[in-house]
């Protein structure tokens, strides 16, 4: 090869200056043409790696552990420093008795019984997770029991507890005010009332939010329909009636990957299928007579749905869309409220008309214990459970 003239030494040394500037207009099928393969090539040749999916939560939740698992925080075991050392317990609320059974979930044994308020419907879990407010109905309290030690404290006058919920945030506490036919925002810790959100249906009950805690989905067990509410602005904003006579929704539950949202309707004996988003006319999946509660699974695949005119759980497998299981308990029951052990091998069902408590195992559907308890026991909870924080109801948590 011929060697460079001295005088083209400056010309030469150009070149890649050159180059560059023209790598700055070349089209980008022109530089992938050029460099086909290099490891190191333009940013058009090699594709710039995936940006991590985001959510845009509502303004002060914690952010969102995995956009396609609302539930990731749920693992078994997997508890807040907050609870790790709170003894294991299932509070079950005797809406007859006035009480609050304790039940040692380790021996299935009733090891206190606590005097509440009138009409206790559920026992649910604060944001923070250090404390377990008691819903008085018809006594118009709220009864704080302090999870750690197990014992009660001092009534808080609330109207028309019928169930509690808290925004994802943990701004507010929402009371559900079933007869009043409000939702009531109030501070999450001394339960003053700080906005009421009248409502036009009957019997607002049951809730749960979407994935970006934006909004809310609640059930009217009375009039059969549907409110979707703006979480922020603390305001209905969407509102329909089920497509069925005589329809009476109850438990509401989000998917994990927050698409859908189910709610159990006891007299249409199924499911509905909602799309939160677009708020349109649900689809229901029959379950079985009385469809009540329902329950996620620690790994996030399936849902526990408790059958009360029947006495059995129907199981939803959310991979595969559809209903695989039904355990028949197998002396009959009304299995109710209730939720999932820390380590997610149990499910804990209060027999609303049976005066009993049903542990379920959730890999056999084996009832391993069958307990008795006040009259009428609703909304149990059991606790601690995993998770960050608490959305309320016997235990929603994040």
């Amino acid at each position: 090869m011929n060697r460079p003239h001295r005088t083209h030494r400056t010309l030469l040394a150009a070149l890649p200056l050159l180059a560059l500037a023209a790598c700055g207009t070349e089209s980008a099928k022109g530089r992938d043409r050029h460099h086909p393969e290099s490891p190191h090539g333009t940013q058009a040749a090699v594709p710039a790696p995936a940006k991590e999916q985001t959510v845009r939560g509502l303004p002060g939740m914690p952010p969102v552990l995995d956009p396609k698992d609302v539930y990731a925080a749920d693992r078994p075991n997997k508890l807040s420093p907050v609870v790790k050392d709170f003894p294991s317990r299932v509070y079950v609320p005797n809406t007859e008795s006035d009480t609050v059974s304790v039940i040692d979930p380790k021996t299935y044994k009733i090891i206190d019984t606590i005097a509440v308020g009138r009409q206790p419907q559920h026992v649910v879990p604060s944001w923070d997770l250090k404390t377990l407010w008691v819903n008085n109905n018809r006594g118009h309290t709220l009864t704080p029991i302090d999870p750690r030690t197990g014992k009660a404290g001092k009534e808080v006058k609330v109207h028309d507890p019928y169930n509690l919920y808290f925004t994802p945030n943990g701004k507010y506490a929402v009371v559900m005010a079933s007869l009043d036919r409000e939702l009531v925002f109030r501070d999450p810790h001394t339960m003053k009332r700080l906005k009421t959100e009248p409502v036009t249906c009957y019997g607002v009950n049951h809730a749960d939010f979407s994935l970006d805690g934006r909004y809310f989905i609640v059930s009217c067990e009375f009039s059969g329909e549907l409110l979707k509410v703006d979480t922020e602005k603390m305001k209905v904003v969407g509102q329909q009636k089920l497509p069925f006579d005589g329809a009476m929704p109850q438990d509401v539950k989000v998917s994990p990957d927050g698409k859908k949202f189910y709610i159990a309707d006891m007299m249409a004996d199924g499911m509905w299928v909602l799309d939160g988003d677009k708020f349109d006319t649900p689809k229901l999946l029959p379950t079985g007579k009385g469809c009540h509660g329902l329950y996620v699974s620690r790994d996030s695949r399936e849902m526990y749905v408790s059958n009360r005119g029947e006495g059995s759980v129907s199981v939803f497998d959310f991979t595969r869309d559809k209903l695989t299981k039904k355990w028949h308990l197998p002396d009959g029951g009304s299995p109710d409220m209730g939720g999932v052990s820390a380590d997610g091998k149990v499910l804990w069902l209060s027999g609303r008309y049976d005066s009993e408590v049903y542990a379920i195992d959730t890999r056999t559907g084996e009832e391993l214990a069958r307990i008795e308890v006040g009259e009428g026991p609703h909304g149990l909870a059991v606790y601690p459970q995993p998770g960050r924080y608490s959305l309320g109801h016997t235990g929603i948590f994040r």
